[in-house]
């Protein structure tokens, strides 16, 4: 590291490395807060920056450095890592190289020519912005009170209304090195502003201190806020129309998951993709107005907000309480026409150097009375996507309410959504993994092989629904695997259909489907014929038998709903195929689900549903079903201490290996990893061999 000493004598040390100045602590800290706040921006939207002088190990000299947050980083959750670090001199000498705004995209690639040091995140096509700007502090956000003003027909007059000479505004310009350029202008010839509203975009703002810069984004924020409060309109897209108005929140939730794995299924007519529910009161009231679907259809304007939105929402205009045929039915029309309409906007303005269309599906989905369903390749893209279309409401309410809301023109919104730099930022998206966009249903998965087959499917991409009798262990589980956007945990027996019913509702919620259900919930009763009583012989028959045939019923439903096919795979056992002693009610009733393997194959093939099973034999670690007293039963069937039933079933088996929870999970993701789509109807043996077991 090389550091100016205070008597002015350079230290040079041995290692090229530097110290980031106390800017770049205090531009962590103020872009945690204000990303934080979802008053201020949107998830990972907006920028924030700091310049400050440090030596250059290279040359033993102070130099101006500029930190800012790289591509795709979030601010409330900003770290260093997220920075991306780049000498102001240089990336100021790129107007002398800039050949103007037919090549502005161009000058992104010459930002890496500005870097300084390694690492760091990959700079954003908002860095012109900052590095141009010539105050120390600089922040551009997306507030729904900004972009409101941003985005209202009279926003240039409205600025000067609201903030007089400290806030000027720039008409709408796709962002990039020449909107950079244009900011920098406004800054250096109104020494007085504090920043600039962007027409149909958002605000940036800047400071000579980190303080000053966040105060003054606050400012902005606070004042157009203010404004639209106190000068708003009531009731700006009409009355309350009573066919949109609100379903009580019980029959909101029941309809929403039997609409759920419909919508989902249309969502992914081009790419499977994972859903999210919101029915806020922000949504539920701006669908039950008279006016919502004219506004609506003028679409998003803001760029984050489109880019995750898409242009228009689809938009069911069916009473909220009509029968669900109809709304079905309305759906798929309304669904058809919006593919055609989004394929004509593409046609529109595509160029011969336009990325390909990446589908014509909607993102969002507006179901008055019920609430929104949004998708993404993932549950948090997909919660995302339903945020922002909240602030898109937000904006479109506050410009409304006092002037008109006018969203940038569509031939913009094309060049944006279809921008090849945001196409370059998907090409270098890490590969999608086996399961990704797939939902799986794991019962019994509080542990044992329930658990290691929950947390093998999510690490392969799926997003699981961990479900159990013990909902302490499911949700525990579920949080082992990670938030909300990855797993969730639900309490439910499957020996009863009230309760699979109940559970289902929020468990399709979840996600908004179904592509995988492991059958995993059992029990052990260890008798002789002649202690096997018929109650052990229910018991052990409701559960497995009678659990796996209504949970294969229940999630079968929702995967022909949606259309798009899916997995059933039952948990069975070596024992559905070998006769052991003491063992009438469980083999007999593995042997059931084992059978029911085959007739769903047979049945559920048409839809483009695989039915597979598993047999394992011996899975001693982990399991509950050993704990609890099987395993003791077991050991004494066999003469051995219950220590050691591990080892014996291994000692049995021709591989001579024990068989272990991830053993089967491994097994399960084989079946629905991809690899096998053409298999259907047939068993697996996890036993490490055993011969008596072969399935003939």
């Amino acid at each position: 590291m090389a550091e100016l000493k205070r008597d002015g004598v350079l230290k040079v040390a041995t290692s090229f490395s530097y110290t980031p100045p106390k800017a770049v602590e205090e531009l962590l800290e103020r872009a945690n807060r204000l990303g934080s706040d979802p008053k201020n921006t949107n998830y990972a939207g907006g920028n924030a920056s700091a310049k400050a002088l440090v030596v250059d190990p290279s040359s033993g000299r102070e130099v101006e450095i500029m930190w800012v947050k790289g591509s795709g980083g979030d601010l409330g959750t900003l770290t260093f890592g997220g920075l991306a670090a780049l000498k102001v001199d240089q990336l100021r000498a790129l107007e002398g190289v800039y050949r103007g705004v037919d090549y502005e995209d161009e000058m992104v690639a010459a930002f890496d020519f500005c870097a300084f040091g390694r690492g760091g995140a990959a700079p954003s096509i908002d860095t012109a912005m900052h590095g141009l700007v010539e105050c120390s502090h600089v922040d551009h956000l997306h507030p729904d009170s900004g972009i409101a003003i941003a985005t209202s027909a009279n926003g240039r007059e409205l600025t000067e209304k609201i903030f007089g000479d400290r806030v000027k505004y720039v008409d709408w310009r796709r962002p990039g090195f020449e909107l950079g350029r244009e900011i920098a202008k406004v800054a250096r010839e109104n020494p007085d502003a504090i920043g600039v509203i962007l027409g149909g975009h958002g605000i940036t703002s800047w400071g000579a201190t980190s303080k000053e810069c966040e105060a003054n984004s606050i400012e902005i924020i606070e004042e157009a806020a203010r404004y639209i409060r106190e000068n708003g309109r009531s009731e700006v897209f009409g009355k309350v129309a009573p066919q949109f108005a609100p379903l009580d929140e019980g029959s909101r939730r029941i309809r929403a998951a039997a609409l759920a794995p419909i919508i989902r299924g249309l969502a992914s007519t081009d790419v499977r993709v994972v859903g999210h529910f919101k029915d806020d009161d922000v949504v539920l009231d701006f669908l039950s107005r008279e006016g919502h679907h004219e506004v609506a259809m003028r679409g998003t304007s803001c760029p984050d907000h489109f880019l995750r939105t898409k242009v228009r929402p689809l938009i069911v205009d069916s009473p909220a309480d009509a029968p669900l045929e109809v709304v079905v039915a309305r759906l798929k029309e309304l669904h058809e026409e919006y593919r055609e309409e989004y394929t004509a906007y593409y046609q529109r303005y595509a160029t011969e150097t336009s990325p390909a269309m990446r589908g014509a599906d909607p993102t969002i989905f507006l179901v008055p009375g019920i609430g929104m369903f949004s998708f993404g390749k993932d549950s948090q893209t997909a919660r995302v996507a339903g945020e922002f279309y909240i602030n898109a409401i937000n904006v479109m309410t506050g410009a409304e309410s006092i002037s008109t809301y006018r969203p940038i023109d569509e031939s913009e919104k094309f060049r944006i959504e279809y921008w090849q730099l945001e196409e370059d930022k998907l090409k270098r998206m890490p590969k999608a993994k086996p399961l990704s966009g797939k939902i799986a249903m794991v019962t019994g998965g509080g542990s044992g092989i329930g658990a290691a087959t929950a947390r093998r499917l999510a690490s392969e991409g799926a997003h699981v629904i961990v479900s159990d009798l013990d909902v302490a262990s499911a949700r525990e589980v579920a949080a082992s695997i990670g938030g909300a956007d990855n797993a969730v945990g639900v309490g439910m027996n499957v020996a009863e259909s009230a309760s699979i019913n109940h559970a289902m509702v929020d468990a399709v919620l979840a996600y908004l489907g179904y592509d995988i259900l492991v059958n995993n919930a059992g029990l052990s009763i260890s008798k002789s014929l002649f202690e096997t009583t018929e109650e052990d012989w229910d018991r052990q028959s409701e559960v497995m038998a009678k659990g796996s045939f209504l949970m294969s019923k229940a999630i079968a439903k929702v995967m022909v709903d949606q259309g798009i096919g899916g997995d059933i795979i039952y948990v069975v056992s070596k024992n559905a195929v070998f006769a052991g002693p003491n063992n009438v009610a469980y083999g007999a009733t593995k042997a059931n689900q084992a059978h029911q393997v085959r007739l769903l194959a047979a049945e559920l093939g048409q839809f483009g549903i695989r039915v597979n099973g598993v047999n394992p034999d011996g899975v001693v670690r982990g399991s509950k079903i050993f704990s609890s007293g099987w395993g003791a039963k077991r050991a004494a069937v066999y003469g051995v201490d219950e220590a050691e039933l591990g080892k014996y079933y291994a000692s049995r088996t021709l591989l001579g290996t024990e068989v272990v929870p991830e053993s089967i999970a491994s097994a399960i993701f084989v079946l629905v990893g991809g690899d096998l789509a053409q298999t259907t109807g047939v068993h697996i043996p996890v036993d490490s061999g055993v011969a008596n077991a072969f399935l003939r």
